[in-house]
């Protein structure tokens, strides 16, 4: 307990010795005292709750370190500290405990933040996190994962290119390397086809950050190195790996558009738009606005507004809800016009369909796209639709009309409640049904 405190607080301990420093003394306790006791806290000795607090604890080294290297130079003492430190750090890579390696995989990108200013320190930790991803467990796999992205962001030093076959840099090519560098970004990204072909939780993991490389990495090494991956993880097996991808494309589109994606997106959608599972249908639905604005207006009228009015029908309400949302956000993106021709015929067919839970769809549909329309075209397209199924047969399609003329009056403007919207609510004032008696009143 005493030591697993004492680790927790080291870290801290030596960032508040630097803030209270005068002149060299401080240099002189961090290493004749702080370091021993930090290498006796990380060592193997130690039981898994003190060992635990290692990463933290390099990461405040790496803070002091680095604050002095951006001072200036760094003398011999200053550098002979560093060589104790980074044993440290890779040594938590190939601890015995996995929970030892999943805190330095989850915390890597802040030793690379750390470590930044300090010259030479990349060739040694770059290699480090590629073993983290190639880690015995999954958990801590996935955890590297992760951290992709930010490490490959954080890291503003070149490193040497990868050894070929993908093995790890023996200790020699580490220290005597010098031939041509590359940056962290271009090194890393080999490692993400390896990735593709792991466990579906760190393709999962992967599909949410591959493609944040992209900005990173600028388009000609984008297209060379990171499609090919990514056009894997679009035909992936797994739905969860496909839907994480579809949601991060924003950082691939502003890099290279999805042009060269589009035809490999469409499979991917479609099968997600019918997947068993209503969470996953309704994760995709939510995306459709964003997948619209990169895909553009031609493409998505072609091949996937069809899919949209048919959410209208499935079988679970949520995603009903939820799809009637989606053609307003199509309708404000693409404009009222576009909605007329692409989505309305449609709505005109649902509205006739047998199931009155279809029905209601339709209204709730209409509703939500005649706020996103110009009021003239409200008026004239949406406004009939909604005024003859007033009449339906069933009470909760005809109070749920009652209750969207409401918004559709303000919409519409004072003359048209007048002549069009009234005559129908006074209609429905005098219905058998007493909740739809409540709901004209209200709107009245």
């Amino acid at each position: 307990m005493v030591r697993r405190v004492a680790a927790k607080y080291l870290g801290q301990m030596v960032e508040n010795a630097v803030v209270a420093k005068a002149g060299a003394p401080w240099k002189r306790a961090v290493s004749s005292l702080l370091i021993p006791l930090f290498e006796e806290l990380a060592s193997n000795d130690q039981p898994d709750s003190v060992r635990l607090q290692t990463t933290e604890n390099c990461v405040s080294f790496g803070r002091v370190m680095g604050k002095l290297a951006s001072e200036g130079p760094l003398t011999d003492q200053e550098s002979s500290l560093i060589k104790r430190l980074l044993p440290l750090i890779v040594a938590t890579i190939d601890d015995r405990s996995w929970r030892v390696r999943w805190t330095a995989a989850a915390k890597f990108a802040d030793v690379i933040k750390a470590y930044n200013a300090i010259p030479n320190v990349m060739d040694s930790l770059i290699p480090a996190y590629e073993k983290l991803l190639q880690d015995p467990e999954a958990e801590v796999r996935t955890a590297a994962t992760f951290n992709l992205a930010h490490v490959a962001n954080g890291c503003l030093a070149s490193v040497p290119p990868p050894p070929p076959g993908g093995r790890q840099p023996t200790d020699a090519e580490l220290t005597n390397y010098q031939g041509p560098r590359v940056t962290a970004a271009e090194r890393l990204v080999k490692r993400v086809t390896s990735l593709t072909e792991d466990d579906s939780e760190q393709r999962a993991a992967l599909a949410m950050v591959a493609t944040e490389l992209a900005p990173i990495l600028g388009r000609d090494d984008t297209i060379n190195h990171l499609v090919p991956p990514v056009l894997l993880l679009l035909r992936d097996a797994a739905s969860e790996v496909r839907l994480n991808l579809i949601s991060s494309l924003e950082s691939l589109n502003e890099v290279i558009g999805v042009d060269l994606l589009s035809q490999s997106l469409l499979p991917a959608i479609l099968d997600l738009a019918q997947d068993g599972k209503w969470r996953i249908r309704l994760a995709i639905v939510q995306h459709v606005p964003l997948l619209a604005k990169q895909l553009g207006i031609d493409f998505f009228t072609e091949r996937l507004s069809p899919i949209c009015v048919g959410w209208l029908g499935d079988d679970i309400s949520t995603i009903r809800v939820a799809a009637a949302q989606v053609l307003k956000d199509l309708t404000a993106l693409f404009g009222s016009d576009w909605a007329c021709q692409n989505i309305l015929p449609s709505i005109e067919e649902i509205r006739q369909n047998p199931s009155y839970l279809r029905r209601l769809t339709a209204v709730q549909a209409c509703a939500r796209i005649a706020a996103a329309m110009e009021p003239d075209i409200a008026t004239t397209e949406i406004l009939p639709i909604i005024l003859d199924m007033a009449t339906d047969n069933v009470p909760n399609i005809r109070f749920n009309i009652a209750k969207e003329l409401e918004d559709i009056a303000k919409l519409c403007g004072p003359s048209v409640f007048e002549q069009q919207i009234n005559p129908i609510l006074s209609l429905l004032l005098n219905d058998q049904d007493r909740d739809v008696r409540f709901y004209a009143d209200k709107t009245l």
